[in-house]
C-alpha cells in the first residue's frame, strides 16, 4: 500500500473572510476558470493552483495514475491564521476541518485526514483538537513551524503538546511564516531556501528545548524531510557537547531526533540514504507536496531510485509507517478515545 502523507487540500467554496471580517491577510480563493484558482493574500497573487487542490475526483485520477493508493490530505498553511482574532481563527479551523472530513467520509478507503487548530490560543487549539479526533475522526493535526513568531517550545504550547500525546494524536509540522522573510522574497528562495531553514529550526527546538523528553511519546512528524535539520544535527550535537550550562535535556539532540518522524519529500535518493542512516527507515513515510508544483511526481520516486533498499524496507517507507503513525486501517481512534 502507497500513502502519501503529504498533500494539501483547500475548501472549493472557502468563504470570503476578507468581506466578513475585514483584515489583508485572509487567504482569497479567486476562481479564474473552471480548472484553477488564485489564492489572494493583500491583494496579490500568493499562489496559482488548480482543481487538484480541491477536487476529490481529480485527485483520485492522478492517485491512479501515479500509483498511490491513500492520500493524507492537510490544509494549506496559509490558511492557518494564526494571526487572526481567536473566534475568527476558530470559524477557519472549523471550516476546513468539517470540509476534509467529508471528504475523507466520502472516500474512505483513499483518503486520510489532518485537521487545522487555532494555535494562539493552547485551550481553542485543545477544543479543536478534540473535535477533530474524537467527533470528526481525523487522523491527526497539522501545526505550522512557529506560532506568530513563537517557537514551539514557548511555554504557552505546553498544554497542548500533553494533551496531543495524552490522546496519541499524530502531529504534522509544516513550516510557515519563515524565517529570513525579507531575504528570500528574489528567486523563490523562501520555498527553497527558506521553508528548510524553518522546519530546522522547529526540529532542533524540540530535540534541545526538552519537549521530547518531557513527551516522550509524543508523535511528530516534520514536513520536507526534517529542511535541513538532518545535516545540522552534528552541529547541534556539539553545541550541546560544549555548552553543557545550555543543556535542557538528558541526553544530546541526536538521541531524540531519532524518535520523531519525517516525510521523504528530499527529491535525491543520497538525501534519503543519509535520512535512514540517521534516523533509521522506521523513521520515514513518503510524501510529495501534492498537488503544488515543488511535489515529486510520481510520488515516491525517490524511494524507487534507492536501489539498496530491500523490499521490506521500501514497504515500509512507502506506506507501513504511514498506517502506522496515523493509525490507517482497523479502528485507528479507538485508543484514543479509551484515553479521552
Amino acid at each position: 500500500m502507497r500513502i502519501d502523507t503529504h498533500t494539501h487540500i483547500i475548501p472549493e467554496q472557502l468563504p470570503d473572510f476578507y468581506q466578513k471580517y475585514g483584515g489583508d491577510r485572509w487567504p482569497i480563493l479567486n476562481r479564474t476558470c473552471t480548472c484553477g484558482a488564485t489564492i489572494m493574500v493583500a491583494g496579490k497573487s500568493f499562489r496559482e493552483v488548480t482543481d487538484q487542490v480541491w477536487s476529490p475526483k481529480k485527485r483520485i485520477e492522478d492517485m491512479d495514475r501515479e500509483n498511490v493508493d491513500m492520500q493524507v490530505l492537510s490544509p494549506i498553511p496559509v490558511t492557518f491564521s494564526y494571526w487572526a482574532p481567536l473566534d475568527e481563527a476558530i470559524e477557519m479551523s472549523r471550516i476546513q476541518n468539517d470540509f476534509i472530513a467529508e471528504k475523507v467520509a466520502q472516500h474512505r478507503n483513499r483518503f486520510a485526514g489532518l485537521g487545522t487548530v487555532p494555535m494562539q490560543d493552547a485551550d481553542a487549539a485543545i477544543r479543536e483538537m478534540d473535535r477533530c479526533m474524537h467527533e470528526l475522526h481525523l487522523n491527526g493535526i497539522e501545526i505550522g513551524s512557529n506560532i506568530n513568531g513563537k517557537n514551539l517550545d514557548d511555554p504557552s504550547f505546553i498544554a497542548f503538546f500533553q494533551m496531543a500525546e495524552e490522546w496519541k494524536v499524530p502531529l504534522f509540522i509544516h513550516p510557515w511564516e519563515t524565517l529570513g522573510k525579507d531575504r528570500t522574497p528574489r528567486h523563490n528562495f523562501m520555498y527553497t531556501i527558506g521553508m528548510p531553514s524553518e522546519t530546522a529550526l522547529a526540529a532542533a527546538t524540540f530535540v534541545w528545548s526538552g519537549l521530547m523528553e518531557r513527551f516522550p511519546d509524543l508523535q511528530v512528524c516534520f514536513a520536507h524531510g526534517g529542511g535541513s535539520f538532518p545535516y545540522i544535527l552534528p552541529r547541534l550535537d556539539q553545541g550541546w557537547n560544549v555548552w553543557p550550562q545550555l543543556r535542557l535535556t538528558t541526553h544530546p539532540p541526536s538521541y531524540y531526533a531519532k524518535k520523531m518522524f519525517y516525510d521523504s519529500l528530499v527529491f535525491d535518493p543520497l538525501n534519503l540514504k543519509f535520512m535512514i542512516d540517521r534516523f533509521g527507515h522506521e523513521q520515514i513515510m513518503m510524501g510529495s507536496d501534492y498537488p503544488f508544483l515543488l511535489r515529486e511526481v510520481p510520488p515516491g520516486q525517490v524511494i524507487e531510485q534507492s536501489l539498496n533498499l530491500t523490499e521490506e524496507e521500501k514497504a515500509a517507507l512507502f506506506g507501513g509507517n504511514a498506517a502506522k503513525f496515523f493509525r490507517i486501517g482497523g479502528s485507528p481512534r479507538d485508543s484514543i478515545s479509551q484515553n479521552k
